[in-house]
């Protein structure tokens, strides 16, 4: 497949495989801070439906930061992957401050992203959960895990590139999924994007902003 050329490129792509949802009043696109933010704007933007954030942190190896052995999620929830922590010998304490580190960047973000705002009422909603791909696909877990607990209706994960297997195994936490494309071999998520640029704190909250005013929120 053609790379996308960046976030915005792949969230038109990605909304055009989620055109079945478009002009529900049921719809809410959640994404995961930062880079699936600018995906999920134009998602949104195409069904007209409104954009929050789920706050989601990785957890990251000690010593390898990007290969994740678990996440978190607002609430408190902790989704960990004893088989990757028993695998590099992880050990609790390890973990622990893993988690304490990234629960304070969590609350973080929350605060600066969601300010005074509630968190949007999903219970008996259709919820389309976006990022810029899936690749362990930890933090997908968790968010879904997290938004259970609210009971909605539905919960879609959309993401426009993801490794297959990953795609394949959130079929069984999500209602549907929805991976634009899955290329083998996959590698990386940033392989795929001429763009990949990190998503600035600025731009989550600057797009979270033109979502509230640029198309109207239907009523709850």
């Amino acid at each position: 497949m053609s790379r996308y050329h960046d976030r915005t490129d792949a969230g038109r792509s990605l909304a055009r495989a989620l055109a079945s949802y478009a002009d529900d009043p049921d719809v809410r696109v959640l994404a995961l801070p930062r880079g699936g933010v600018p995906v999920a704007f134009e998602v949104a933007r195409a069904l007209q439906a409104p954009l929050d954030v789920v706050l989601v942190r990785k957890l990251g190896l000690p010593d390898h930061e990007e290969y994740a052995m678990g996440a978190i999620a607002s609430g408190g929830l902790v989704v960990l992957d004893r088989s990757v922590t028993a695998r590099f010998g992880v050990s609790d304490d390890q973990i622990a401050r893993t988690i304490q580190r990234e629960r304070k960047e969590l609350e973080r973000r929350e605060h600066l992203y969601r300010g005074g705002r509630a968190s949007p009422d999903i219970t008996a909603r259709t919820v389309i959960l976006v990022d810029d791909g899936l690749a362990t696909g930890a933090s997908m877990h968790a968010a879904v895990a997290a938004l259970r607990d609210q009971h909605p209706k539905r919960i879609v994960v959309a993401v426009p590139i993801g490794a297959s297997e990953t795609c394949a195994a959130m079929r069984t936490d999500a209602d549907d999924v929805v991976c634009a494309a899955t290329p083998e071999p996959f590698l990386a998520i940033g392989l795929w994007y001429d763009d990949f640029s990190q998503t600035s704190d600025a731009e989550v909250r600057d797009l979270l902003e033109r979502a509230e005013h640029e198309w109207s929120t239907p009523p709850a």
